[in-house]
This record gives structure tokens, C-alpha cells and sequence, in this order.
């Protein structure tokens, strides 16, 4: 649970910070949402990211407090719909994917990341990687394959 917290408070620190503006009141709810995870980590299904799950709690604490103190949810909040999110939970989600990909990434063989990055971020074309790395447009071809599926391969291993 150390670790989780670790990996996690700072995410839903700066989500909870996002929707009340107050800095001891996330702060608060923060420590409160790992105890109420640790209290409840049996309900977690890994239907969705654990992240997702804490910022979840986080929320329903936020807006238990609110209630609490009669404290008028802001308009923002107001049409919140839970399926889709908010936009400061997508981006948040959004950034913790890209790093979580591109950590990923990181950890393939030096040929394939290059592949990868040059296929992906520069859109090179397979017969242009092949000349840059010195290889064939087939080379490159199968490589950016093989990396994705080591990708894909990784990201399911970590769903399980």
C-alpha cells in the first residue's frame, strides 16, 4: 500500500486540487482517499486503472464534504457526468497514460524504440527508417510491429 501511495498521492493530490482550489482541504481528502482505499481495496475489480479508482474515491470524498458543510458544488461541477469525466480528469489521465507508454518504450531494444519514435513522433515513412537505420523498408517494417506487439503484449500483462 506504501508503494501505491507513492506512485499515486501526488496524481490525486493535484486532481482534488483542481476541483476545490484549496490546498488543505486536497491535502486532507488526499490522505483521506488512501484510507478509504485501504479500507475498501477488496471492492477494487481492476475494471479500470487503480488511478482511476483512487481519483473516483477522491471525487465522492470531495463531494461528501461539500454536502456536509452546505458547501454549493460550483457550477463547473454541476454538470458533471460521471461516464465521461471531467476535463481536468482526462488530461490527468491522459498525461499518466502517455507516461506510462512512454516508460514503456523506453524499455524496448534501442532498434525498435528508434523504429518507434521515428515512425510515431517524426511520421517517417518504413523506406525512409530503413535508409536512416542503415536497413531495409521491410527491416523496419517488421520491427515497428514487433514493437507494438511487445507493447501490447506488456500493457496486457499489467492488466491482469
Amino acid at each position: 500500500m506504501e508503494e501505491l501511495y507513492k506512485e499515486n498521492a501526488e496524481l490525486v493530490y493535484h486532481f482534488l486540487l483542481s476541483k476545490c482550489r484549496n490546498a488543505d482541504l486536497a491535502e486532507d481528502l488526499t490522505q483521506e482517499t488512501f484510507l478509504q482505499a485501504i479500507k475498501s481495496i477488496g471492492r477494487y475489480n481492476g475494471a479500470c486503472k487503480i488511478s482511476v479508482w483512487l481519483c473516483q474515491i477522491a471525487k465522492h470524498l470531495l463531494y461528501q464534504h461539500w454536502e456536509k458543510h452546505k458547501i454549493n458544488i460550483p457550477l463547473e461541477e454541476a454538470d458533471w457526468v460521471p461516464s465521461e469525466g471531467t476535463e481536468v480528469e482526462r488530461q490527468v489521465l491522459a498525461r499518466e497514460e502517455l507516461l506510462d507508454v512512454l516508460d514503456r518504450l523506453h524499455k524496448l531494444p534501442v532498434n525498435m524504440r528508434e523504429v518507434v519514435y521515428l515512425r510515431a513522433s517524426v511520421g517517417l515513412s518504413f523506406k525512409e527508417i530503413g535508409r536512416i537505420m542503415g536497413e531495409s523498408e521491410n527491416w523496419a517494417r517488421v520491427n515497428f510491429f514487433r514493437a507494438k506487439e511487445l507493447l501490447k503484449k506488456e500493457r496486457k500483462g499489467d492488466q491482469v
